[in-house]
């Protein structure tokens, strides 16, 4: 006849059972925190990318030129790059011809209901708005005519070096000259100090010379070079008026 388990071997039997629960227990629970942890590191952006996407949002810009490696990897991340950007409104924009990559607004980011008057003064909290005087846009117009005239003549691609004396008598014929060859050259100067701070030009170097960015064919798009346009048109009509108005 077989013996019955007494007292102490139920008691021990259900240790051990309670035991095997609570270990499994606790693997059931850390299963999904190490399965989580794991999807995390795996689904974490690649230093390199980082890397250039930082180095865009702290700059706006870069030129293979001087960045080769970040620019390689912006052109061949571009979409992954915005994607990253997509909650910030941005997106990447590749010049593969002039080696160039820079951040730009959405198109329709401003197209959230806002009328024109409100977006006339908008700025995106990232990329504001860089408003020029009539004199810096009107030098930035030079300086662009400059640039795909050389690219006609050398090719897409090449860097583009002009000298501050040739500049200056293509600012007189519409600005006027003052009289004084020092205040001129301290005129141009001043503007195109304005023009390297928004990554149009490099600084003048020991040859006189700057370097025109591949940048300004971006920036002054034919839009903006007909809103120049016809901002230089009312400035010479007020100009005649005043004039004609002195007029005996």
């Amino acid at each position: 006849m077989q013996q019955e388990p007494d007292i102490f071997d139920r008691m021990a039997a259900q240790g051990a059972s309670a035991q095997a629960e609570q270990s499994l227990s606790k693997e059931e629970l850390l299963a999904p925190v190490e399965s989580g942890i794991a999807t995390q590191s795996t689904s974490r952006t690649p230093p390199n990318v980082r890397q250039a996407l930082q180095f865009l949002l702290a700059h706006g810009w870069l030129e293979s030129a001087t960045k080769p490696k970040l620019f390689s990897l912006i052109a061949a991340q571009t979409t992954l790059l915005d994607a990253l950007l997509e909650p910030l409104d941005l997106r990447v924009v590749v010049d593969d011809v002039r080696g160039l990559a820079f951040l730009a607004v959405v198109p329709d980011y401003a197209g959230d209901g806002t009328d024109e008057s409100e977006q006339d003064d908008w700025t995106h909290p990232l990329m504001k708005r860089q408003r020029l005087t009539l004199e810096q846009s009107l030098l930035l117009a030079l300086l662009r005519r400059e640039f795909l005239q050389r690219e006609q003549e050398s090719g897409t691609g090449t860097a583009v070096r002009v000298t501050v004396d040739s500049l200056l008598p293509q600012l007189e014929t519409y600005l006027g000259a003052t009289g004084s060859d020092m205040q001129e050259r301290k005129r141009l100067g001043q503007l195109l100090e304005n023009l390297r701070t928004h990554g149009m030009v490099t600084e003048v170097d020991a040859q006189d010379c700057i370097t025109i960015r591949p940048m300004i064919v971006h920036l002054l798009n034919p839009e903006n070079l007909q809103t120049l346009l016809l901002r230089l048109r009312a400035v010479a009509e007020q100009g005649s008026a005043g004039h004609g108005e002195g007029t005996p």
